[in-house]
């Protein structure tokens, strides 16, 4: 049945489209337009959708939400609650919340104009990835950034704008990852100590067959609800970040 509606709804797709005539991408020269068929349209769609996986992850705030979230489970001993798929989703929505004025500059500044046929899809992307690359600067260790750039016998640069993005990419990720990292520490340490506690006062007691990490859960728990844990973990990871320009 999911073969037959697939196919239904690519037979609809194609004959709308012969029906109206409207090409999804149309390259204009000194000779006149030439349209793309709409094969080659999917497949151009298809190879931007394989990328968005990567961009996400070597471009946005992703990488150091999700991480983070990852150890404040490990912290709290709770195993598989929340969930990954929980996980992932509340990562996105955060990644999009951090990212929202930064995407919205690209979207008013390059992609609006570009798609109202005001501006050439070259300085559109040349727009584009300024703005991107100013975001990528301000949350960047200039440590990190001078550590890759010496690899590479690169630099000094004028301006953010001469930073290759060989350079700003991994200089990025490189950062971002060492940040989760000392979040991730600062948000470890209270659950252990609950934990060195708990243990403690069972070895004084004898109860030497009964786990730490069973009797310690309720009181992280308790603890985790008092002081609103998640409002104050996700707004200190938004305010993480400078949306740079």
């Amino acid at each position: 049945m999911k073969r037959v509606l697939l196919a239904l709804g690519v037979v609809l797709l194609a004959s709308q489209t012969h029906a109206q005539g409207l090409p999804a991408l149309t390259a204009t020269g000194d000779a006149g337009d030439t349209s793309y068929t709409l094969s080659y349209q999917i497949l151009i769609l298809m190879t931007a959708l394989t990328v968005l996986p990567s961009l996400v992850l070597g471009m946005t705030a992703f990488t150091r939400i999700i991480i983070v979230l990852s150890i404040l489970r490990q912290a709290l001993g709770t195993q598989q609650t929340p969930p990954n798929q929980v996980l992932i989703g509340l990562a996105l929505f955060l990644t999009f919340y951090v990212m929202n004025p930064t995407l919205t500059e690209v979207y008013n500044s390059a992609l609006s104009p570009y798609l109202d046929g005001a501006l050439p899809a070259t300085e559109a992307i040349e727009r584009g990835g300024a703005i991107m690359r100013g975001f990528l600067i301000a949350n960047t260790r200039e440590t990190d950034l001078l550590m890759f750039s010496d690899m590479a016998n690169l630099g000094p640069y004028e301006s953010p704008n001469d930073v290759p993005w060989s350079v700003l990419l991994p200089s990025y990720m490189t950062s971002e990852l060492k940040s989760a990292f000392q979040i991730g520490f600062l948000l470890f340490l209270p659950f252990l100590v609950i934990d060195m506690v708990i243990a403690s006062i069972l070895m004084s007691l004898g109860m030497m067959m009964l786990s730490p990490v069973l009797v310690s859960l309720p009181f992280k728990l308790l603890l985790f609800v008092l002081v609103d844990g998640w409002a104050l973990t996700l707004g200190s990871l938004a305010a993480t970040y400078s949306v740079g320009g």
